[in-house]
């Protein structure tokens, strides 16, 4: 069974009143600049073990002490990446927990009784408008997760379209009080692939801190080259095709029929192009 996913500190902020005017005040106090100066300081290093052993992750003592800051060891990369490389097969961006979701008629997708308009995601209403009828695709990065991102096909991408925004906490409980994915800092860019199709690619950063690190823009790509990562703290990432322009694996399916996410790692065939 999956455990809570919510954290203690998520719960007090976003599920008890004191919590919800704290976190009013944390995100008009620009917080975030001190936080981000410190985890980006030596003074962070503590944190390196704590963090891992309470989300456990495996690290030796000799990794530990080779992170200059708790920055440098949440943007470690992932060893031993395996990727799905078949043209038609599509593969997850990362590592984390995806559930999807239909895009209706008026360009919108809804989570648990709330509705998100794919032009307040954007702040495009002609390229949401492509996106009717298709699918979304949400990836929920965990804090025991990498936090870097791949290509999910061979193609071109646009430009890096950054929207500013506030920095909500990316767990359910947050997501259920708040349309975050709406609100949050986020940057979007249109991938013309291959196989898929147009597919737009946001990245939403997380509680806080929410750093969104893209490598590149107006440029080919590779499956399976690094997009870019995240920085200090969970985040998401969302995916948008177009109508039937792809499928999931029936396993994937039949699981997401039973349970609102799946685990799913970086590089895993996850499903197919439709043609």
């Amino acid at each position: 069974m999956k455990k809570n996913l919510n954290s203690p500190a998520v719960r007090f902020l976003y599920g008890t009143r004191p919590g919800r005017i704290l976190l009013r005040w944390l995100l008009q106090s620009r917080m975030d600049r001190l936080a981000v100066r410190f985890l980006c300081s030596r003074f962070s290093r503590p944190l390196i073990g704590w963090y891992a052993k309470r989300h456990n992750i495996q690290l030796s003592k000799q990794d530990s002490c080779s992170f200059k800051s708790y920055r440098e060891f949440f943007i470690r990369r992932r060893p031993n990446i395996q990727l799905d490389m078949q043209p038609e097969h599509l593969i997850s961006p990362c590592d984390g927990w995806l559930s999807i979701f239909p895009v209706l008629a008026d360009s919108s997708f809804n989570i648990k009784g709330s509705s998100y308009q794919l032009a307040d995601l954007l702040q495009d209403e002609q390229l949401a408008a492509n996106y009717t009828g298709g699918d979304c695709l949400i990836f929920r990065l965990c804090a025991s997760d990498y936090h870097h991102y791949c290509y999910i096909d061979n193609g071109y991408q646009g430009e890096c379209h950054y929207i500013a925004g506030e920095l909500h906490s990316v767990q359910p409980l947050a997501c259920a009080v708040y349309p975050v994915y709406t609100l949050n800092r986020r940057c979007w860019s249109l991938l013309t692939t291959e196989n898929f199709g147009s597919v737009v690619q946001t990245e939403i950063g997380a509680l806080i801190v929410g750093g969104i690190f893209n490598a590149r823009q107006n440029t080919r790509f590779c499956k399976g080259m690094e997009k870019g990562h995240f920085e200090l703290a969970g985040s998401t990432i969302v995916l948008l095709f177009q109508k039937n322009r792809i499928k999931l694996r029936p396993e994937l399916t039949q699981k997401l029929a039973n349970t609102e996410e799946v685990r799913v790692q970086l590089g895993e065939w996850i499903g197919n192009a439709e043609k």
